[in-house]
């Protein structure tokens, strides 16, 4: 789910922070630069995890900024393919499952990947699935904590907008980065169900 990451940047230290150690200001400067961003074909940045190297700064001409030539590496959340992990359902549609969780809200399990039998409540806005006909069906209630497998991620590039559409269009963007996911196989699904 986490893995590391080696990145090499130039990182600038603001003058409000020279009464801090040079590590401290560093590392601070790279969380406030990394995380909670989206680098492609990387994953989600959490946070700084070590410093590898850092240069002498230099002071920029006018602003002040000392800047630092880095080498450190970031903690990042990107799953593998195949992975189980834990997330609740945040929302349900016709065509599938929004899951998030406790601070990536991503994920989509399409009515593809549910089990056999699964079908939409359009009143309830939740699915349900029908394991055996002579019960109750099972619900995918919302908030509802549940257990599913990574089947892939989808990357789109953010590019800046350069016209008035553009900046329309910004509020249908689609986000950097997404999970698709699977409910299929044993043991996935709503936890409530395989206690």
């Amino acid at each position: 789910m986490f893995i590391l990451t080696k990145i090499a940047d130039l990182v600038q230290i603001r003058p409000d922070n020279f009464e801090k150690p040079s590590h401290v200001a560093i590392e601070d400067s790279i969380n406030a630069k990394y995380s909670n961003k989206v680098i492609q074909k990387i994953g989600l940045c959490i946070c700084m995890y070590d410093l590898l190297w850092a240069s002498e700064g230099l002071i920029g001409h006018g602003t002040g900024m000392v800047n630092v030539n880095v080498e450190f590496r970031l903690i990042v959340f990107r799953p593998f393919k195949g992975e189980t992990l834990f997330g609740r359902i945040s929302s349900s549609n016709n065509t599938g499952i929004n899951i998030r969780t406790e601070f990536f809200e991503d994920i989509f399990i399409p009515f593809t990947e549910l089990p056999e039998n699964t079908q939409y409540n359009q009143v309830e806005k939740a699915w349900t699935w029908i394991f055996d006909p002579e019960s109750d069906p099972m619900w995918y209630d919302k908030n509802e904590m549940v257990r599913f497998s990574v089947e892939g991620e989808e990357w789109h590039d953010q590019t800046p907008e350069t016209t008035e559409q553009d900046a329309v269009d910004k509020a249908k963007k689609i986000s950097p980065y997404s999970i698709k996911g699977t409910m299929i196989k044993e043991g996935l699904g709503v936890c409530l169900w395989w206690e």
